[in-house]
């Protein structure tokens, strides 16, 4: 058995850390976004990646345009909807009546009432 303090899996000193000098890094290109808040956002992409209109900016969020003089006005933000919410978006009164009342038929046939 070995002692426990050595550490195992790495070779401290013996390159360098820094990316493998032997390849070359990907072409990419540099594209600046501009948002309402006047927040400058540089994203790199590859040289062959379709550049985006619009991007968020990862300062505030809103989207971010190409143009400085025109940027995106702000997205509208909509207001947090509960679960119950969305399934009467989808679903009727009655509707719901007949399912809660399928339903307390097959507990009740359960339990035998």
């Amino acid at each position: 058995m070995s002692s426990g303090s050595a550490i195992r899996g790495s070779r401290i000193g013996s390159s360098p850390m820094r990316p493998d000098e032997r390849s070359e890094p990907a072409p990419r290109r540099q594209v600046t976004y501009f948002c309402a808040a006047d927040h400058d956002s540089i994203i790199w992409f590859a040289a062959e990646a379709a550049i985006p209109d619009t991007w968020d900016c990862p300062r505030c969020g809103q989207p971010a345009g190409l143009d400085r003089s025109n940027p995106p006005g702000k997205s509208r933000t909509e207001p947090y909807k509960s679960h119950l919410a969305y399934v009467k978006e989808r679903r009727s009164e009655e509707d719901a009546a007949a399912i809660l009342a399928e339903a307390l038929a097959k507990v009740r046939q359960r339990r035998g009432e």
